[in-house]
């Protein structure tokens, strides 16, 4: 919309107020903004604040330092760090409830915490016997109740109510392998093993899944994401590929896969995919250092950008969708040999004009996907 262009303008030239010096030395070759008080180890994950607080932008990512930390991102582009919490080791997965009243965060230490920026009060509302990979919020579960998910990598996905949280899940449900990702919109969860497993399932049924497969993909998954309107979803590799996946049968004739972030012979894990919620486009980001821009639908790329010197390790657009984050960060693909300490992590903010996002469809002249 032009009320997306014109935000992106103002983003632009607010962009000169992180003209300092610290900011100036961190390789930023598409010219973002860089978010202030970055965390100080590696940056796990991230998550924009819901629409409910819309015309508010709040972001919070949590690391590897055991940090959880929320930032407002004000329409001049100024970042405001707004609080932080601390688990007791490191932080895997952050979510927002969807009044955007809570934050929920889980990792290493097997609990996941709700956080109410608000008052800045705590309290753990899950628990599991190894570290939860990842944690969701569900808006109704099929009786009008909110809930959270945990994915863990003890094999299980837990249901907790959060309104009146008893250290007891409402309900556990084993896992053929260690959950390595999840994610959820509306009714659909769907949930990423080791040995490449994928279940879909019914949050209101969820005793048993709805359907369930082996990827497409050859190698590892590293991260799967819902499709804004339910109907499937994409799950990302270690080898440098993403499929594109339906939940009913009707329409998975339409199920396909496509190489990304390989270059020169490399081939790189793809780590983070974050959908659009306004068009369904998507956007790869990977440890080659680049992030791109996709539409599945017309099974076209819509635009790479610069690489970073480092790995993105996460990523994420905001609710109205005019702003992508993506996180510079080693995310240990390449293990402790490549990792430098002298490497600073951070955060930047691309504004998204609708021209880069929005699906070009109609004479289009870049060069399709491919079917593997």
């Amino acid at each position: 919309t032009s009320e997306d262009v014109r935000r992106s303008g103002d983003w632009r030239d607010a962009m000169s107020a992180f003209g300092s010096p610290a900011a100036a030395s961190l390789p930023n070759p598409n010219n973002d903004v860089l978010v202030s008080e970055p965390p100080n180890d590696g940056i796990s994950c991230m998550k924009f604040s819901p629409a409910a607080l819309r015309p508010k932008n709040f972001l919070v990512a949590g690391s590897w330092d055991n940090e959880v930390r929320c930032w407002e991102v004000q329409q001049s582009g100024q970042t405001v760090p707004v609080g932080m919490i601390k688990h007791d080791a490191p932080v895997l997965s952050v979510a927002w409830s969807a009044d955007g009243q809570a934050i929920f965060s889980a990792g290493c230490d097997k609990t996941a915490k709700m956080w109410s920026p608000a008052t800045n009060q705590t309290q753990t509302v899950a628990q599991h016997d190894a570290p939860i990979k990842n944690v969701v919020y569900v808006s109704d579960v099929g009786n009008g109740s909110p809930c959270i998910v945990t994915g863990s990598w003890d094999k299980s996905v837990r249901y907790w109510d959060i309104r009146a949280p008893t250290g007891s899940p409402m309900g556990v449900v084993p896992m053929p392998e260690r959950v390595y990702s999840m994610d959820a919109v509306g009714a659909l969860l769907v949930v990423a093993t080791a040995d490449r497993k994928l279940l879909v399932y019914d949050v209101r049924k969820p005793t048993a899944p709805y359907y369930e497969k082996i990827s497409l993909l050859k190698y590892q998954t590293r991260v799967v994401a819902c499709f804004p309107d339910q109907t499937g979803f994409a799950v990302g590799s270690v080898e440098g590929r993403v499929s594109i996946d339906h939940v009913e049968e009707h329409n998975r004739k339409n199920d396909f896969a496509f190489k990304c972030h390989r270059d020169d012979g490399n081939i790189h894990a793809v780590n983070s995919i974050a959908f659009h919620e306004g068009y369904g486009t998507l956007a790869t980001a990977g440890s080659d250092g680049g992030f791109t821009f996709w539409d599945k639908d017309a099974k076209q790329r819509l635009k790479q950008f610069m690489k970073l010197p480092q790995p993105i390790s996460c990523s994420c657009f905001n609710a109205e969708g005019n702003i992508y984050a993506y996180a510079v960060s080693y995310e240990w693909s390449k293990g402790a040999e490549n990792h430098n300490p002298s490497n600073k992590n951070y955060i930047l903010l691309h504004p998204v004009p609708d021209a880069e996002i929005k699906s070009k469809k109609a004479g289009a002249m870049q060069k399709p996907l491919g079917r593997r």
